[in-house]
């Protein structure tokens, strides 16, 4: 009981028991002091946990009459599945900034497994490896998350704060008609009522959703995810790049994703147009594609691709 998240979910269960218990005996159960004790019951009233407080000098805590969590059933085969969930969740950056969500979620099921079952999970999270990389999460609060998926469900409008990358913080009026979670990053997309154009908002970076009253309507086919992944390809990086591909549309499609560009069919072959921090980068991906191509701009694209040409002639004549 020495992680602070294990003494939380074990002073709910105290107060689960029922009754009411005074501060003094929560801090010598749990093996805290009083003050402490007062952070986890906001903890737990933070979590929508109706924990009530009793003023005066034997006050203390209790759950609001009536209130029980439901139990938890779970066969072996389920609880297997609900903890490499939960590992999986957290590589892929899918947690909310409630980060204790998942550990606190992993605890109560370790907590209550059977001996023998426990032992088998350890030994499967304890030597499973994973072949893609951990992601850097931007994780969004879960009071965000929530309003906006409310919103979009029931079409209902939002005010936001939002801080643009450059640090500049303001409020806006969205219609948000979809969420979106891409490369560990949550996104809203929406008619923004600013700019009276659909914008894409990462959550990471909104500070508060608040419904607000009226109705909107989503354009009859709007994709969002389309419109978050188009939005990225957008993103003004340094170099502005047009580049037919020969092949065909199809071929394009399935190993460019739109996040990357925007691919359109021309009598020759698809034209790819992006934008690009760093130019030897997209003469790297080119090259890789193993497609024949024909750079429309920038000119210096051009020498790019030239010099990864000598690099790899150097290269395949070394040695010899």
């Amino acid at each position: 009981m020495a992680r602070p998240t294990a003494r939380v979910l074990a002073m709910l269960e105290i107060l689960q028991a029922g009754g009411g218990f005074t501060v003094a005996d929560l801090a010598g159960r749990l093996g805290v002091d009083e003050r402490t004790v007062r952070r986890y019951a906001a903890h737990l009233a933070d979590l929508g946990i109706p924990v009530e407080a009793r003023r005066g000098r034997y006050g203390g805590y209790r759950l609001a009459p009536g209130y029980k969590l439901p139990p938890l059933m779970l066969t072996g085969e389920e609880a297997v599945a609900v903890m490499l969930g939960l590992v999986a969740a957290t590589r892929a950056g899918l947690v909310t900034a409630e980060g204790a969500a998942a550990e606190s979620a992993t605890a109560k099921i370790r907590r209550v497994l059977p001996a023998v079952l426990a032992r088998r999970i350890d030994s499967l999270l304890g030597t499973v490896d994973f072949t893609a990389p951990a992601r850097r999460s931007a994780p969004p609060g879960i009071e965000v998350l929530l309003v906006l998926a409310e919103a979009a469900r029931h079409q209902q409008p939002v005010n936001i704060t939002y801080t643009t990358w450059r640090g500049e913080s303001g409020e806006r009026q969205l219609d948000p008609y979809g969420l979106v979670f891409h490369a560990g990053r949550w996104y809203v997309t929406g008619h923004d009522h600013d700019r009276r154009a659909v914008r894409t908002f990462r959550l990471d970076r909104i500070g508060a959703a608040r419904l607000t009253q009226g109705r909107f309507d989503i354009p009859a086919g709007f994709d969002p995810t389309t419109q978050v992944l188009t939005g990225l390809a957008a993103v003004p990086y340094a170099h502005d790049i047009s580049v037919v591909l020969h092949t065909s549309l199809g071929q394009a499609q399935r190993r460019i994703p739109p996040s990357v560009g925007t691919l359109t069919e021309v009598p020759d072959g698809v034209r790819l147009t992006t934008r690009v921090e760093r130019l030897d980068g997209a003469a790297q991906m080119l090259a890789g594609l193993g497609w024949p191509f024909t750079i429309d701009r920038p000119d210096e694209l051009r020498d790019e691709v030239r010099a990864l040409a000598a690099r790899l002639l150097t290269d395949a004549d070394a040695g010899r």
